[in-house]
């Protein structure tokens, strides 16, 4: 799993990286279904997250939040993204049986 974390006109701190590293842990478990995450982090008075996921067998997901606060927009991300994954490995497993 390949995950690629951009930020647009602020600069991530050792503290930010440290926090989205641990937040990631959150769909550790889809990791083998993952072949990247793209995070894009814009800052213009208030936080912007863009998200992409994309799967292994050519799927993608896309989600996004907005907040004032770093980490609560970041767990806002991470609540939305964890269940666009789990959903998309439930279609996957469907599929399979």
């Amino acid at each position: 799993m390949n995950i690629n974390v951009q930020a647009v006109k602020f600069t991530l701190d050792e503290d930010q990286k440290t926090f989205i590293d641990r937040k990631l842990e959150r769909i550790k478990y889809a990791e083998d279904l993952i072949t990247d995450i793209l995070l894009t982090i814009k800052f213009d008075r208030k936080f912007s997250y863009d998200c992409t996921v994309n799967f292994r067998w050519g799927g993608n997901a896309h989600v996004s939040a907005e907040d004032y606060e770093f980490n609560a927009g970041i767990n806002k991300l991470m609540d939305v993204l964890d269940q666009k994954v789990k959903k998309e490995k439930d279609k996957v497993q469907e599929k399979n049986k």
